[in-house]
């Protein structure tokens, strides 16, 4: 796929807007480790112990995400993606008002 391919797929947003997603979980996952909550979701949790640092773990989940946004992106599952965004939007949400209602 060229560039000027990849620049005008309508995809293109959505996978812009699932890594942002990915990336501000991260960031709410790591406020909730530093304020000592454990994590809800078995398979990062898992990801979390097994791995040399928590760090480690939580990027290795977040890599693997991405893969399969990316596979949604390249089989032009738009549906699927534009799903994925909002659940990780509501995800995010319900993170950060978590965070700062626990901080108050």
């Amino acid at each position: 796929m060229t560039y000027l391919a990849l620049r005008e797929s309508p995809l293109t947003p959505s996978l812009i807007l699932f890594s942002y997603f990915q990336l501000l979980d991260i960031l709410t996952t790591i406020g909730f480790i530093m304020h000592g909550v454990p994590e809800a979701n078995p398979i990062v949790r898992f990801a979390l112990t097994m791995a040399p640092t928590p760090l480690v773990g939580l990027i290795l989940v977040k890599v693997a995400a991405m893969g399969l946004g990316i596979y949604c992106w390249r089989l032009g599952r738009r549906r699927l993606l534009g799903r994925m965004n909002v659940m990780f939007g509501a995800l995010i949400s319900w993170n950060m008002l978590a965070l700062i209602l626990g901080s108050v």
